[in-house]
């Protein structure tokens, strides 16, 4: 595919070294679609917990001012393949820049980049749609809710019988807390368990350790105890006007307290105690059960378009759950003991996008 003049014409295009940290950082504080998976925070935090390698690319005017950002990640294993991701593990990271035409000028270099590191495949992710010639898949979606002014308003807003779903878990005497690095564990042990349940290989605790310390003014934890131990729990990372739960968990044996639903409520007052406007509820499929459950909170959907380089051509790759291929090893992974997953699977899920 030709790169298209006007993504040339007084732009230079390049690697972003380490010492180009600051200037990343400025342009990343501006750039209109930047988003939080655009922090120059989550290079060194990925390469020190999953040691992938990165290659930040950058976009630079005339004047010497940085314009367009595109990070990427290579995922490399026998398992899953070659192929690099911006970003993977989250739903944004892929190319932003001062126009459409210096971004579309990024994804031609990671074209180049990919072809010189013999990937088979280069995914960007993000919310807008790139031109036709990029491959697509739209299947994803955010949920996002408008947040009133206070949670009084937000109570009002829901339903009847949401409110009651809220109620019940507060007349079993749960407590929920807030809090930062030192509720990882109890939050770490309640998403071991569930994404053993899903079949779903867990992140490492230490993950969302240097997580809590790269980004601790933006990231909080929520965590609903019943009886003093950990029942449901949330991770929570906050950029500009938006506050995102990525990681949400609730033990089975909890369901019928609705500790979920306290943990949510929790959630959103917590995010417009801290005055973020809007709440994401995170990725699903459309017209699923997770999809269902963040409906009913009055949440909007926003599609998801994921875009593709694809060496061979053909159809982008599914290296997810919902992918029949997977089906066995996911029935065979719920049976597995906790201590075997939690083992293993920091192992298999750092190479999982």
């Amino acid at each position: 595919m030709p790169v298209p003049a006007k993504a040339l014409a007084a732009i230079e295009y390049g690697a972003t070294e380490r010492a180009d940290d600051a200037r990343w950082s400025a342009a990343a504080a501006t750039l209109p679609h930047a988003s939080l998976y655009h922090d120059i925070r989550w290079r060194g935090l990925i390469e020190r917990v999953f040691g992938h390698r990165t290659h930040y690319l950058h976009a630079t005017a005339r004047s010497g001012e940085v314009v367009g950002l595109l990070p990427l990640v290579q995922l490399k294993s026998s398992l899953f393949g070659n192929y690099l991701v911006s970003m993977p593990y989250f739903n944004d990271g892929g190319a932003v820049a001062v126009d459409a035409y210096i971004e579309e000028g990024l994804m031609y270099e990671a074209q180049v980049l990919a072809q010189r590191l013999n990937v088979s495949h280069v995914e960007f992710r993000g919310t807008r749609v790139r031109p036709a010639q990029w491959p697509v898949r739209d299947d994803k979606v955010t949920m996002t809710l408008a947040l009133p002014d206070s949670s009084e308003a937000l109570w009002k807003q829901i339903s009847a019988k949401l409110r009651a779903q809220i109620k019940r878990p507060q007349r079993e005497g749960v407590e929920v807390v807030r809090g930062g690095l030192e509720l990882i564990p109890e939050f770490w042990r309640v998403f071991a368990v569930n994404m053993r349940d899903l079949g779903t290989p867990v992140y490492p605790q230490r993950f969302f350790e240097e997580l809590l310390r790269s980004f601790h003014e933006s990231a909080s934890v929520v965590v609903v105890r019943h009886q003093g131990a950990p029942a449901a729990a949330a991770l929570l990372l906050g950029f500009r006007n938006r506050l995102e739960i990525p990681w949400a968990s609730s033990l089975r044996e909890f369901n019928h307290l609705s500790v979920n639903m306290a943990l949510y409520w929790e959630c959103l007052r917590l995010a417009i105690d801290g005055g973020f406007s809007l709440f994401d509820f995170g990725r699903c499929s459309r017209d699923s059960g997770t999809y269902r459950f963040k409906k009913q909170w009055g949440a909007q959907e926003q599609p998801l378009y994921w875009h593709y380089w694809l060496r061979a051509g053909g159809e982008p790759p599914r290296l997810n759950p919902d992918n029949p291929k997977y089906r066995m090893a996911i029935a065979a992974w719920r049976k597995l003991p906790l201590r075997v997953t939690t083992l293993l699977g920091p192992h298999i899920v750092k190479y999982l996008p």
